[in-house]
């Protein structure tokens, strides 16, 4: 098969991914009506997890003390950003948490400029601005008041930014499987014990169709299948290719939202997810002018 051939192949699998991330919000919004928040990240992440576990096991032999000491720091970074973002869909709507959390892409050179005491470029700077704004027009009502869930969900977003850069200051050097692995298991873990302190067991009778849908949409496509898809595709086509796929995530976030969550946009907020989309894509393509390709790539969402 010719090399250009794989590389639409790779795109479109990465558009899938993208396409899968963006309808978890729908589904896991729904899903919370029936089974409160941290349970419902015990049992997405355990089954994750387990398959995680069948698939890499034998790689498993070669972790290593300090490989499990930092997927355990990752995954418990990973562990905030879920839980922040699944208690922020309680109280805002799918279509604004799918924008917000996308502020992530743009928080990381905002934060590698606080660790490197060095300036990000003009694109950079361009985008930190258009997704300041576009914040300010989504998420801040008519008497100047935050949605509680977008605050929630914001910290989802610089918890995300986080993962992120822990993800490339320690992917180079430890088996990206093996990480995933163990960051994976450590937000089941984490989840479950949080469950057990703060929360009530869900009963048979909690797990309908929605909160079924909503596990096997996350545990296995939007977790599993999505951490190895993209560790394939990121083979065959280009940083840039994949930092602009990404930025999808959101719009396909409100498209579902609007096709099957019933919600809809005010013009102050859909000029807003403009502005969002504007400042995730340059800030993507100015980090790539200054960002190694490896670094860029090992930092996959899961």
């Amino acid at each position: 098969m010719g090399s250009r051939k794989v590389q639409i192949m790779a795109d479109m699998a990465l558009v899938f991914v993208t396409l899968v991330w963006g309808a978890t919000f729908v589904s896991v919004k729904e899903a919370i009506r029936h089974i409160e928040p941290f349970y419902f990240l015990a049992i997405r992440f355990g089954i994750a997890a387990l398959i995680m576990l069948l698939i890499t096991n034998r790689r498993l032999t070669g972790l290593t003390l300090p490989a499990l000491l930092k997927g355990i720091l990752i995954g418990l970074v990973l562990f905030a950003a879920y839980a922040f973002q699944t208690f922020g869909l309680k109280y805002t709507t799918a279509s604004n948490a799918g924008f917000i959390t996308g502020l992530s892409v743009v928080l990381v050179p905002v934060f590698y400029t606080l660790v490197t005491k060095k300036a990000p470029g003009l694109i950079s700077l361009f985008g930190i601005t258009c997704a300041t704004a576009g914040l300010g027009l989504l998420t801040i009502n008519e008497s100047l008041q935050f949605n509680f869930g977008d605050i929630l969900v914001l910290f989802c977003a610089f918890s995300y930014a986080l993962h992120i850069l822990l993800l490339g200051r320690f992917s180079p050097d430890n088996d990206s499987f093996i990480l995933a692995t163990v960051q994976i298991a450590t937000v089941a873990l984490a989840s479950f014990a949080a469950a057990v302190f703060k929360e009530t067991a869900p009963t048979m009778a909690s797990f309908n169709t929605q909160v079924w849908n909503a596990i096997l949409i996350t545990a296995v496509f939007a977790t599993a299948m999505a951490f190895f898809l993209q560790t394939w595709t990121q083979k065959y086509t280009s940083p840039t290719h994949t930092a602009i796929i990404f930025t999808m995530e959101p719009v396909f976030a409100a498209l579902f939202a609007y096709l099957i969550g019933g919600e809809s946009f005010t013009p102050r907020q859909g000029l807003g997810a403009v502005f969002i989309l504007t400042g995730m894509l340059a800030s993507e393509l100015g980090s790539q002018r200054a960002v190694k390709p490896e670094t860029v790539e090992d930092t996959m969402k899961i």
